[in-house]
Order: C-alpha cells, then structure tokens, then sequence
C-alpha cells in the first residue's frame, strides 16, 4: 500500500486526510493518507526512516518555508514564492531518494478566484504575510493584479492595517485573507478594515474554509461585495498534488 501525508502543527482541523482517504476509496486506490503532526522541521527525518512507503507529502503551516533547506530541488514557481507545500518522492538507482518541492497553493487559488475578476481588479490587498500569502502574492502577479501585502508591522513591499483608508480602497478592490483571523473555533474575529467603505465592485477571498462563511466574508456581503472561501482552491491544490504525485 503506497502512503501519503500532511506535515504541520497543528493538524486538527485538517481537509487532507479525509479528503485523500475517501478519493483512494472511490477510486478503488491502494494508498492511505497520514497525518504527521510534528513540533519540529527535524522530525521529517524520522518520518522518512519510519515509513518507506511514502510517496508524497503535503506541508502546511508552520512549515512551508522551513522545509525548503531539507530538500534536493525545488520547482520554479515554488523557488519564486518561497514556499513549499507539495513533496515529491523520486526514487533513483538502488533507492536513492530525492525530495522535489512544488507549490500548488498558487495554482488552486489562480483558478478559483480568476472567474470573479473584471477589469475593474486591477490591485489586491493580502492580509498578511505567511507562507500562504507567498503564494497568494504569485498568483495575483500572473493574473496582472498588483499585489500589496499589510501587516500588524511595517514589511518591506507592504503597508500596515492603519494605512488601509476608505480612499485606499477605492484602488484596492480585491482583498485577500491570508490570516487564521476567524477560523474555527475563534469564528468572532475578522481582519481590521473599514468594511463601510466597501462596494459591489469589490471582492473579498478568505483563505478559511471552517466555517463556510466568516465575518470577514459577512461583512463583506452586507456592503455588496462579492465573497468567496478557500475550499474550492483546497480541493484545486489537493488535485494538482495529487497529479504531481503521478506525473
């Protein structure tokens, strides 16, 4: 049975697993998805040694950036953001093992947000400045919406949450949320940003998928503003890991 896994801290309320599991069943697969919560990047090591059947992995946080060193190539899209979260296992001669890092998080976030952009889109706020913003920042630069990430703090390329005016946001019409703001089971808390000046011409994208619809996303909606979760673009970055695998 070939074996694949998630890696992060913590993994309780992961979408992998079950996700994984009950494709493998569908499809009628010989493989088993696993969670690896570890406290430590070092801990792969032994992960490796205990299971030789792996054959892929996933990375979430806080690991995205921290695996890179431990890795034998990179993808391009992967090396621009700086962040991985999709591993490869390639096995050579005699069973040498190399470790090839992709990012597919720009990719399902792409697809899923490129049917709500007109030409009105033409600049994004991401809030936030994680391994997923990474990403986020990549994708946005390829669909020809420039990006500025805002931060608690100053950032280099970046604004901080003060500087977001109702003025500002008459440019800014996409905003993205990169934070775990809102995410279950802390669901009463939002990013900081003058939703009363938000219009029908905006679009707010939260990378939360639990629950379906935060405040974010619902104060969002109760300007006009056109709102979207981050499940579809989990379930377009889990496929393209999955033919990533396979390829």
């Amino acid at each position: 049975m070939k074996k694949y896994g998630l890696i992060g801290y913590p993994l309780e309320h992961s979408f992998s697993k079950d996700f994984f599991n009950r494709r493998f069943a569908s499809e009628h697969t010989d493989a088993e998805y696993i969670n690896f919560e570890i406290r430590d990047i070092d801990e792969l090591k032994n992960i490796l040694h205990e299971n030789p059947l792996l054959c892929g992995l996933n990375v979430t946080i806080p690991y995205k950036t921290l695996i890179i060193p431990l890795l034998h190539e990179v993808d391009r899209d992967a090396c621009l953001i700086g962040a991985v979260n999709v591993v490869k296992f390639i096995r050579g001669r005699f069973g040498k093992l190399k470790l090839k890092g992709f990012n597919t998080d720009f990719t399902g976030f792409r697809k899923s947000i490129e049917p709500l952009l007109n030409e009105t889109h033409r600049k994004a706020l991401i809030l936030g400045t994680g391994g997923a913003s990474k990403a986020i920042y990549h994708a946005l630069k390829q669909l020809h919406v420039a990006p500025v990430y805002v931060s608690r703090k100053p950032c280099d390329g970046g604004i901080t949450y003060d500087r977001i005016t109702p003025q500002l946001l008459e440019q800014f019409t996409v905003i993205v949320n990169t934070t775990p703001l809102g995410m279950f089971p802390h669901v009463e808390r939002y990013p900081d940003i003058p939703y009363h000046s938000l219009t029908r011409n905006h679009i707010l994208y939260d990378l939360i998928y639990n629950p379906g619809e935060t405040l974010f996303m619902k104060k969002g909606r109760e300007q006009g503003a056109t709102v979207k979760n981050g499940l579809e673009m989990l379930i377009l970055q889990a496929n393209e890991s999955w033919a990533i695998w396979n390829m």
